[in-house]
C-alpha cells in the first residue's frame, strides 16, 4: 500500500470520526437517549457516577482494543486504536467548547433519526476502510467475522444491551426509543455498506443462448457462465448462462432478452459482494 493511499484511508477515517463526536454529542447527549455504542454506555455510567463521558469511553475502549488486536488483526487493530484515542478527543473538545450541549431539533424522535442517519454513514466508512470507531463495533466484527452476521445485524445485537441499560436513567418511552433505534441502526448500516453494492446475479434457459453470451460479452463487456442442465419434465439437455451485472447493466441486458427472446426463462438473484480467491502460489 502506498504513501498515498494510506494518508487517503485516514482523512476519511478523521472526518468520519469527527462526524461520530459530533452526532452523538449534540444529537443523543441532549434528549438522553442511549442508542447502543460505548459512547451510549458513557452516557449512563457518567450520570450515574459523574465521570465525564470522554474518561469512560477511552477506558471501555482500551480493554476492547487490546481483544480486537488479538482477534481480528494489526492492520484493523491499528487504525481503530487511531479512532478509538480520536472519538473520545474529539467528545472531550466538544465538551469544553459546549459543556451544556443544547438539542439540536429538541424532539427525542427526530433527534435518534437524524443521529441514526449520521452515526450510520460514518460507521460505513470506516468499515469500508477496515476501521471502526472501536468499542461495540469490534464486538460486532468479531460475530461478523467468526459467526458470519451480517455486520449490521451483529452491531445492532451488542448495542441492544446498552440501550436497555438507559432504564437507568431515563423513563421507558426513552429506553423504547433508544431500543428502536439501536435496531434501526443496523439495518441503516447494511444499507450503507452493502446497498450501493449491490449486483445481480441473472440466470438464463434460452435457446438463443449463443445470442445473449455474445451481447454479455461483446456489449456488456462483463462475464459469464455456461452450465450443463436437464429438464426433469422430459429430460431435455439444456445450457444455463450466468452472469453477474450492475444496475444499469441489468436494465440494458433485460431489455435485450425481451427483445431477442421474450419466452426466457429468467430467474434473478441480488448479490452484495463479489470476490475473487487468488491462486495459491507454488
Amino acid at each position: 500500500m502506498n504513501k498515498r493511499t494510506i494518508i487517503k484511508e485516514f482523512v476519511f477515517i478523521t472526518l468520519a470520526t469527527a462526524l461520530l463526536a459530533v452526532s452523538f454529542y449534540f444529537f443523543m447527549v441532549p434528549s438522553n437517549v442511549s442508542i447502543g455504542s460505548v459512547s451510549g454506555l458513557a452516557m449512563v455510567l457518567s450520570q450515574l457516577t459523574g465521570v465525564p463521558i470522554s474518561v469512560i469511553s477511552l477506558v471501555v475502549n482500551a480493554v476492547l482494543l487490546v481483544i480486537g488486536f488479538i482477534l481480528l488483526g494489526t492492520g484493523f487493530g491499528v487504525k481503530t486504536v487511531y479512532t478509538s484515542v480520536l472519538l473520545p478527543l474529539f467528545i472531550g473538545v466538544l465538551e469544553v467548547i459546549a459543556p451544556n450541549p443544547q438539542a439540536i431539533i429538541g424532539d427525542p424522535f427526530q433527534d435518534v433519526l437524524c443521529h441514526l442517519f449520521l452515526v450510520s454513514f460514518a460507521q460505513a466508512v470506516l468499515f469500508n476502510q477496515n476501521a471502526s470507531s472501536g468499542g461495540l463495533d469490534i464486538v460486532g466484527k468479531l460475530l461478523n467475522k467468526y459467526l458470519r452476521i451480517d455486520l449490521g445485524k451483529a452491531v445492532a445485537m451488542t448495542g441492544m444491551l446498552v440501550a436497555l441499560m438507559s432504564a437507568l436513567v431515563a423513563d421507558w418511552n426513552i429506553v423504547a426509543l433508544s431500543v428502536m433505534g439501536t435496531y434501526i441502526n443496523g439495518i441503516i448500516l447494511d444499507h450503507f455498506i452493502f446497498g450501493q453494492n449491490v449486483k445481480r446475479r441473472v440466470c438464463i434457459l434460452s435457446p438463443k443462448l449463443e445470442e445473449i453470451r455474445s451481447y454479455v460479452l461483446d456489449e456488456l463487456h462483463s462475464g459469464a457462465t455456461i452450465y450443463e442442465a436437464v429438464g426433469a419434465y422430459n429430460n431435455t439437455p439444456l445450457k444455463e448462462i450466468v452472469v453477474i451485472v450492475n444496475k444499469s447493466e441489468y436494465a440494458a441486458l433485460m431489455k435485450y432478452i425481451s427483445k431477442t427472446d421474450p419466452s426466457a426463462f429468467v430467474t434473478v438473484y441480488n448479490v452484495s459482494e463479489v470476490s475473487y480467491v487468488p491462486k495459491p502460489r507454488a
